[in-house]
């Protein structure tokens, strides 16, 4: 029997037109905003230079947010351009007149700077550690321990989701890899045995409330630890480089440990209260969980291995950062994951995701540095701080952590938040006398975590618990206002009394 093929419209598989359009659009958005820029005359007291180079920064800035192409593209492209341009965006002309000044090789070195930054390195050496729990199962296996033992009961299995969040955390740099791609693949087994089906009312049942204890736990781990958001690594670089302070591991971690413990152990329960289930008892899910751990077996020698060896670099990390640099502790385990063969060389090479974001972080490292050595940074902050002038340091400090956090709105991703507004509010807080800087770094870096949780598009796996069928439009924006009110009220109220006792 012949089967004549079906005739292809002219066209067929290309981009629908309004969608070539619109990407168009967004390709040319950072371009046109970086020449309207260009255009506006220098404000008093500033460089040209300086505003130049802010001009394509605000561009690139534009492009991380509406990503018409790669978040590393962009940050290379506003590399590239500035480096190439760097004699009347980077250099002032002083620097140019000096002797022994080789433009062509200071513009390289520059352009260059972030690939070696410390803080790059750290991150890209965490995604190798996410790359081992996802490659030896360790990460699986521990998730489906917790559902066995806590999840007979609806409330109960929302803390086994908490706490095997905060297991894989302090060693999962992205909270997408993290909760999306670890949690959320075994979440999504578990409300099919209740009956509870996405996009249907049957919704409630339980679904729903797994999604939003899922995304809420995220959100709260990745404020909990340094290395449990590649943001929160991009912000130490950047405080360090703005305001000379350097902020350890350990230091991170007791800043935010009494608001961490806190929102930990009610953020189940009020989402219990706010979003309850309608199912509060099963023993089908246990069940489910221990059939899954028998096919898992035993823990294999390379779990055991990774086991060890990510909590030798925890140890190095909270206790030995003064003898051995964080980012080489963590360049030491993957070379130990390499010669025990928990990963392979291909592994390493074939990580997309660690690479890309290794290229991103390496340039918006580099460009947020350049605001810095170009004067640009100095000059906003004495602006901004005119503005603060009669405000009691406390008041000031509290107004601009609110501003930071809640701005957050206009941002589809941390790290554009990070890049974009945390020079600014460092540099404008640094102008206000008596300003404890030290507790308003913490206070600003541990926010970023999160603040995720109040849009459908706050943070890396809110697009895939909102379009997993069992959080509506409605029900995200309306928990997403509750708990980010929450969230924030607490880091006020419990956060700031405790780091300003510890750190004031």
């Amino acid at each position: 029997m012949n089967v004549k093929p079906i005739a292809t419209p002219a066209g067929a598989g290309a981009p629908p037109a309004p969608a070539k359009k619109k990407r168009l659009i967004l390709l040319l958005l950072p371009i046109v905003v970086t020449l309207l820029l260009l255009l506006v005359p220098v404000p008093d007291g500033l460089p040209p230079y300086a505003w130049h180079f802010f001009a394509v920064f605000v561009g690139v800035i534009i492009g991380l947010i509406f990503e018409p192409l790669p978040g590393a593209v962009i940050g290379l492209t506003g590399v590239v351009v500035i480096a190439l341009c760097s004699h009347w965006l980077l250099f002032s002309p002083e620097q140019q007149a000096a002797p022994g000044f080789k433009l062509a090789g200071q513009s390289f070195k520059w352009a260059v700077s972030g690939f070696g930054n410390s803080t790059v390195w750290l991150i890209f050496g965490a995604f190798m550690f996410a790359a081992g729990y996802d490659k030896t199962q360790l990460g699986r296996r521990l998730a489906l321990i917790l559902v066995k033992y806590l999840g007979r009961r609806s409330l109960t299995l929302g803390y086994a989701i908490t706490f095997a969040d905060l297991l894989l955390a302090p060693f999962t740099p992205s909270n997408t890899a993290r909760s999306g791609g670890t949690i959320y693949p075994i979440i999504a087994n578990l409300p099919p045995l209740y009956d509870s089906k996405p996009n249907d009312p049957s919704a409630r049942r339980i679904g729903s409330y797994l999604m939003w204890v899922a995304i809420s736990a995220a959100c709260i781990t990745s404020s909990m630890f340094l290395s449990a958001l590649a943001p929160n690594l991009l912000a130490l670089a950047l405080v360090k480089s703005i305001t000379g302070i350097t902020i350890s591991w350990g230091n991170w971690f007791i800043a935010f440990l009494p608001l961490g413990v806190i929102l930990i152990l009610a953020m189940p329960l009020l989402a219990y209260l706010f979003y309850p289930p309608e199912v509060k008892l099963n023993d089908e899910v246990p069940r489910w969980a221990t059939r899954e751990l028998e096919k898992l077996g035993k823990l294999s020698r390379n779990e055991i291995l990774l086991l060890l060896l990510v909590c030798c670099a925890l140890v190095m990390w909270i206790f030995a950062a003064s003898w051995i640099e964080p980012a080489l502790a963590a360049l030491l385990v993957i070379t130990l994951m390499l010669w025990t063969g928990v990963l392979n060389w291909s592994d390493i090479t074939g990580n997309k995701a660690a690479w890309n974001t290794f290229a991103w972080f390496a340039t918006l490292v580099a460009l947020a540095d350049g605001l810095s050595s170009t004067g640009f940074i100095s000059w906003l902050g004495n602006a901004g701080g005119s503005l603060m002038t009669g405000i009691s340091p406390s008041v000031a400090l509290l107004l601009l952590v609110v501003a930071f956090y809640l701005l957050h709105y206009l941002f589809a991703s941390s790290t554009a938040h990070t890049t974009a507004l945390l020079p600014a509010m460092l540099t404008i807080a640094a102008t206000i006398p008596g300003m404890n800087m030290q507790v308003f770094c913490l206070m600003t870096v541990t926010s970023l975590g999160i603040m995720g949780i109040i849009t459908p598009y706050g943070t890396g796996p809110s697009p895939i618990y909102y379009g997993s069928g069992y959080l509506p439009t409605g029900d995200y924006w309306r928990l997403g206002t509750i708990f980010g009110a929450i969230f924030l009220a607490l880091l006020l109220v419990v956060g700031y009394p405790w780091m300003m006792m510890i750190f004031g």
